[in-house]
């Protein structure tokens, strides 16, 4: 940045700025998206659950992959959010609305893909505790 205006309109300069800016974004998500918080729980939940019960490294690598598509979905449904309201201010608009409404789907369908791959991998050998 600029060391005379501290609002960046162009480019980063460097790698680390990028790097730096994309580390900001997480956190802003972090701190201030209750479900991302929440998605970042249950994937850590779900990974020490994997390492206890000594999930094979190919069903692990299909965790990984559902788990994170989740937190990318959060991430992607909350920047959609943003922009929206940036557009639309404090008004109402019914295309602003389905815009809303199917990134929240996009979440949806990622959580359900995620609670199915848990369902199949971690299923079986939990259901040794019950049966």
């Amino acid at each position: 940045m600029d060391s005379q205006n501290k609002y960046q309109t162009g480019k980063n300069k460097s790698f680390c700025q990028s790097l730096q800016h994309a580390l900001q974004g997480l956190q802003a998500v972090f701190l201030g998206e209750r479900n991302f918080r929440f998605h970042l729980v249950a994937t850590v939940v779900v990974l020490i659950l994997a390492e206890l019960l000594h999930v094979g490294l190919e069903h692990l690598l299909w965790l990984v992959l559902a788990c994170f598509l989740v937190l990318l979905a959060e991430v992607f449904n909350s920047t959609v959010e943003a922009l929206v309201d940036l557009i639309v201010a404090k008004h109402y608009h019914p295309l602003a609305k389905r815009v809303k409404d199917m990134s929240a789907g996009f979440v949806l369908l990622a959580a359900v893909l995620a609670l199915i791959v848990g369902l199949i991998v971690l299923g079986p050998p939990l259901s040794h505790f019950w049966f």
